[in-house]
């Protein structure tokens, strides 16, 4: 049973105005432990999501994969069982709240391979506004290391195309037109240059075990490498939808590829992507 917990209006505040903001200590060391084996349990035995980046043979690597969560039992614990849901829930401001997936990161030390500067929900054949993701590190995460966030990008009118991890570059379009339940929406390059020349204002956090960060699909986000000599970067991010959230199509392969065999306009609740927790 989902544990439910209360949020500071403050965070809550934060999270709605900003898209992103940080919940300190809202796990306690039993979760981080239980996630620790988890990511353990999936870097040992990765799926055929998975990826392995470097930009330079020799240096440490970007690990990353994802929808492992009904095959790892710490997971599927920390999904049923932690205050994931309920933060998630407490944030949007949602009263059900249903899980999509699960993503394992890991920067090794030494690790010059960023994040690069992405929306999440382009990514997913998700719409709606309760869409949100929990950032846990499992390491202490410098300042430097963390995630960096567009301060209120979640409400900006553009929706920006996807980028590959690996490459940096836009996800190739299926077709010239717009697909499926997405009507007319036009998509735009991520502005990258003018994030790094600081034309908005940038939030990131220094982290420790049991902090998590809550942010918004549409948030701009990145991060850096991990320039440590000895320690990891260990996270488990997972998402999740409320009440709003509805099943479309994109105009390019979504990842993760699966959609529970939902069909355009339906809500997103299924046996793939079960309903976790509903608020009294």
């Amino acid at each position: 049973m989902v544990v439910d917990v209360e949020v500071d209006e403050a965070i809550v505040e934060q999270y709605r105005r900003d898209g992103a903001a940080v919940v300190r200590g809202a796990f306690g060391g039993e979760w981080v432990e239980e996630i620790r084996s988890g990511i353990a349990k999936n870097m040992a035995n990765p799926s055929k999501y998975s990826e392995r980046l470097k930009v330079v043979t020799g240096e440490g690597a970007y690990f990353n994969d994802y929808c492992n969560w009904t095959s790892i039992d710490e997971f599927r614990r920390y999904v049923h069982e932690s205050p994931a849901a309920s933060l998630a829930a407490r944030a949007m401001g949602a009263r059900h709240v249903s899980f999509y997936h699960e993503h394992v990161l890991n920067k090794e030390p030494g690790t010059a391979k960023c994040t690069p500067w992405h929306q999440d929900q382009p990514y997913y054949p998700i719409d709606g506004d309760q869409v949100c993701s929990l950032w846990m590190p499992v390491d202490p995460v410098p300042y430097e290391s963390s995630l960096r966030f567009v301060a209120g990008s979640h409400r900006w009118p553009k929706w920006f195309i996807p980028r590959k991890f690996a490459t940096e570059n836009n996800y190739p379009r299926k077709g010239g037109h717009a697909a499926e339940g997405e009507g007319e929406r036009e998509y735009f390059d991520v502005p990258v240059d003018e994030i790094e020349r600081g034309t908005w204002p940038i939030l990131q956090w220094e982290c420790e075990p049991g902090d998590v960060v809550i942010f918004h699909m549409r948030t701009l986000h990145g991060a850096a490498g991990n320039s440590s000599t000895s320690t990891h970067r260990r996270v488990l991010s997972t998402r999740w939808l409320g009440d709003d959230a509805i099943f479309v199509t994109r105009p390019w392969q979504v990842s993760p590829p699966i959609t529970g065999g939902l069909l355009p306009g339906q809500r997103v609740v299924c046996d793939t992507f079960p309903l976790i927790f509903t608020r009294p």
